[in-house]
């Protein structure tokens, strides 16, 4: 057994002989400070109330009870104490409210006398979250203004204004403005081009540098709903604040501020450093603030920006405008495949374009076709069976939901149409890609078997072949893999 240390088999990281495509990962807020953020930067965010108090509101309920029960008690409160406030019967969610807390260093584990553990909120996330509630500290960089606006602008102006400036984003995307002069669009800055490189939603062409394409990210982001893109594009600002000079902390905290603002009100700019001052500018060209100049110290905030970080943004929408209605019911499906657009807009002609074949076109509608090569090509672009589902119920026809609700269908779109998207998508989805471990070389069938069955009792094993003594185990397993396999070696098989 002296050289089985050694000898008995060789491990080597694989990676899949076909890489499957990226897909667009969007996190929530909770997911960006759980994988972006350090314990220390962290604590640097929290000293921001607007933060603290976004963070509040984020948690899950249960969190939130635990959070109130003890921001006012000056001492750390048994772990046993805090177990004891909810039933046995949502353990589950009590655990999971614990983790969260634990994962965000909104409240960390100390000794108390006796040996208990007990949960300690962060000093630094208590006091900003008491000032929110108390009042007192640093006045925020946004304040409202003394002096009356000669010509207000009302919600109407404010939500298209914001969607014209958004649309011009959108719209370079699909290379229907900006780069090609589309109607209705103005070129974008260089700054909001910079981002969708860094997001990789676009992509220089490799033989000529000057020519910008969308990527599979970008096609997936094109089919979400205006709130989530919104967000996941200021995730991917945030992420450059640092290489433009602008403090992190201090560009959330605004954003926070803005999503507490009132939609229609005029604020001040007055008080706000230089880094401040163009964070805003930046936030004016993506369609977030109103400014009618640059060097105007007056601005409104507007529903994109009060949207921008309220997972429930569409329903907090009491008063949403006639466009956003007549956007999200224009297209029609047929039983025969066939595709109707009551639409006129480039941007959602460029979006239908992308998993439909296009027939005619007239001034107010659109007809397409959904064929197996215009789906498959939209997957191979990374497009899911699912998004294409998603997006067609999302702008269907109010006329649709009404069949929908007449046969108690779960989707107003017909069910052979969904089928056969779905059945397309399986066509390419063949292979399961799993990025692994592979074992060989085991100088006997005895070795080989009992690390198999190891693998296979911890669910970690992907594939074996008893014959070449070759198995392969899922990339986080093998650490638990090759622990044990030392373990079995050194007591001598």
């Amino acid at each position: 057994m002296a050289d089985t240390k050694s000898g008995r088999y060789s491990s080597n990281a694989i990676s899949p002989l076909v890489q499957s495509p990226e897909n667009l990962e969007c996190k929530n807020f909770q997911d960006y400070l759980r994988t972006r953020q350090t314990p220390e930067s962290l604590e640097k965010l929290y000293n921001h109330p607007p933060i603290c108090l976004a963070v509040f509101r984020e948690l899950p309920e249960i969190a939130r009870q635990f959070v109130i029960r003890i921001l006012f008690v000056d001492q750390p409160v048994p772990q046993a104490v805090v177990s004891s406030w909810g039933a046995q019967r949502i353990a589950k969610e009590q655990e999971e409210a614990t983790n969260c807390l634990t994962a965000l260093n909104v409240w960390r584990v100390t000794a108390i006398p006796g040996g208990l553990s007990a949960w300690e909120l962060s000093p630094t996330f208590k006091k900003s979250v008491r000032q929110v509630l108390l009042g007192g500290g640093k006045p925020w960089a946004m304040s409202s203004t003394t002096e009356k606006d000669s010509k207000p602008r009302d919600i109407a102006f404010l939500d298209s204004y914001a969607m014209s400036r958004w649309r011009c984003v959108l719209h370079y995307m699909v290379g229907t403005g900006g780069r090609n002069g589309g109607p209705d669009t103005d070129a974008i800055s260089p700054d909001a081009v910079r981002i969708l490189l860094h997001a990789n939603l676009m992509k220089r062409d490799e033989r000529d540098h000057h020519t910008i394409t969308i990527t599979r990210q970008g096609f997936q982001f094109l089919l979400l709903d205006t709130r989530a893109q919104v967000w996941h594009f200021m995730l991917q600002y945030l992420e450059t604040c640092e290489e433009r000079g602008i403090s992190l902390p201090e560009c959330l905290s605004m954003l926070f501020q803005l999503s507490f603002s009132t939609l229609g009100r005029d604020y001040s700019s007055v008080g706000m450093n230089s880094q401040m001052l163009t964070f805003l500018q930046h936030l004016r060209e993506f369609g977030l603030v109103f400014q009618r100049r640059r060097k105007e110290n007056r601005f409104y905030p507007t529903r994109l920006a009060l949207n921008v970080t309220n997972k429930n943004g569409a329903e907090a929408s009491t008063t949403a405008d006639e466009e956003r209605m007549q956007e999200r019911g224009y297209i029609v499906v047929e039983t025969n495949y066939r595709v109707y657009a009551y639409t006129d807009s480039p941007l959602q002609v460029a979006v239908l374009g992308l998993f439909t074949e296009l027939l005619y076109r007239f001034p107010n509608l659109v007809v397409g076709v959904l064929t197996r090569d215009s789906v498959r090509q939209a997957l191979r672009g990374g497009i899911t069976a699912e998004q294409i589902v998603s997006y067609l119920e999302q702008y269907a026809h109010p006329n649709m939901k009404l069949v929908e609700s007449a046969i108690q269908s779960k989707s107003c779109l017909p069910p052979t149409v969904v089928d056969q998207i779905k059945l397309w998508e399986l066509e390419r989805n063949r292979f399961t890609y799993t990025e692994g471990v592979v074992y060989n070389h085991f100088l006997s069938q005895n070795d080989f078997v009992t690390l198999r069955d190891y693998a296979q009792s911890i669910h970690m094993l992907v594939w074996q072949n008893e014959r070449t003594r070759t198995m392969v185990v899922q990339k986080n397993g093998h650490d638990d893999v090759k622990r044990y396999w030392k373990k079995y070696s050194k007591s001598g098989g």
